[in-house]
């Protein structure tokens, strides 16, 4: 333990009193003693009063993440079992647990460490210098108390391979921790097999938070003719399909993902149903308008148009865009599913955009339900950061 303590401005330190996570660099006054980065200080108020303990690293704007509000709970491995403990408990009250978040950085007061389960592998993601050096004993503690539930993990993946690591100082790193084994595993989800390539799959292989959304979505497919956009490996358009579309187009611009969607039909004896195409989504739609197609359900799923304060602006634009053209393909009574995974996008602009769309497109929307990142990936209300995931489904209106 550090013997180092970071004294907040005064004035400053309000996310962090209403149970935030993050100190930045601008809200400190001055640091006291002496530390590395990567190691554990003491937080204080400008007055003196103990506030917490957390990981510090000055090379980034995020200068501590916090760990302990208590001085009599130091950060000890006794702490991060408890953690993890915590973590697993929780997602066996809420969710499926074959394949799952297991945890979720900030919202399970483990900040910078994501770790997925699919069936028996683990994948890792570490993105702050102070939980990196964690990482083997959270690892251990986490099999620990899988293997009291009868669940063996045979492999575990690390996948910090995301451009945010440089801002911690940190290298970009993927690779086995312990022995190899056969990256491409089977799982399950919603009673769809998927083939998931957690080494070189987008982020840890496989999007888990839209779970629930595409079992919401699906419910409205049986017997339609789907357009799911952003399709990545095909999961929106095989949970359609396995509803008993009658045909979906998945598109997306990736060859890869096509690839893997395709080899994801097979697996579900869907590919008589379920096709795919390679192309731009921007460029698709305005063709199919064009055509003169229409679909009874348009899925949009697009890849977060903004990642920082700064380009809000322009993501607006994309988003505004994306949804009009969906919705001018929709059939009078059909649906729309359109979502953001951007956290900078926040709810109310997002819901503006989208009424702004309907506007342009001419289309009136009835809101059947509008719903968040599945349970696995929890929303702490004291860390916004923790809430990303906006989706709608809306029945495009016409005159009776």
């Amino acid at each position: 333990m550090s013997n180092a303590a970071v004294l907040l401005k005064k004035g400053e330190g309000r996310t962090i009193k209403a149970g935030g996570m993050w100190v930045f660099d601008n809200e400190i006054d001055r640091i006291s003693g002496s530390f590395e980065n990567g190691g554990i200080v003491e937080v204080h108020d400008f007055d003196g009063y103990f506030m917490g303990y957390g990981f510090i690293n000055t090379k980034s704007k995020i200068t501590v993440r916090m760990m302990s509000r208590r001085k009599e709970n130091p950060v000890t491995e006794d702490l991060i079992e408890r953690r993890v403990r915590a973590a697993w408990k929780y997602r066996k009250q809420t969710v499926d647990t074959a394949c799952c978040r297991l945890v979720f950085g900030e919202a399970d007061f483990l900040p910078g460490m994501v770790i997925d389960k699919f069936s028996d592998v683990l994948v890792v993601e570490s993105l702050a210098l102070g939980i990196d050096r964690w990482k083997p004993v959270i690892l251990d503690k986490l099999k620990k108390a899988l293997a009291e539930d009868g669940i063996e993990i045979r492999g575990v993946y690390e996948r910090s391979d995301a451009k945010v690591r440089e801002n911690e100082g940190m290298e970009r790193w993927k690779g086995f921790i312990g022995e190899p084994f056969d990256t491409k595993v089977e799982i399950v989800e919603n009673g769809v097999k998927y083939i998931v390539d957690v080494e070189e799959g987008q982020k840890t292989g496989f999007f888990l938070d839209q779970k629930n959304n595409r079992a919401a979505v699906g419910r409205l497919c049986g017997g339609k003719k789907v357009l799911d956009c952003f399709t990545h490996t095909g999961s929106f358009a095989l949970n359609a399909g396995m509803a008993g579309a009658s045909f979906v187009l998945g598109v997306d611009a990736s060859m890869t993902g096509i690839r893997q969607a395709e080899e994801n039909a097979r697996l579900n004896h869907l590919e008589d149903r379920v096709k795919f195409m390679c192309t731009d989504v921007f460029d698709l739609l305005p063709e199919l308008e064009e055509k003169g197609e229409r679909f009874d359900v348009v899925i949009l799923d697009p890849p977060a148009f903004t990642k920082s304060r700064g380009s809000v602006k322009n993501a607006v634009k994309g988003y505004r865009e994306i949804n009009m053209r969906g919705l001018r393909l929709v059939e009078e009574g059909g649906f729309l599913a359109t979502c953001s995974c951007s956290h900078f996008m926040e709810p109310e602009l997002f819901a503006k955009t989208v009424k702004e769309a309907a506007k342009s497109a001419h289309k009136r929307l009835r809101q059947v339900e509008f719903r968040t990142q599945a349970p696995d990936h929890p929303i702490l209300w004291a860390a916004d950061e923790s809430y990303y995931l906006k989706f709608y489904i809306f029945q495009v209106c016409g005159e009776l």
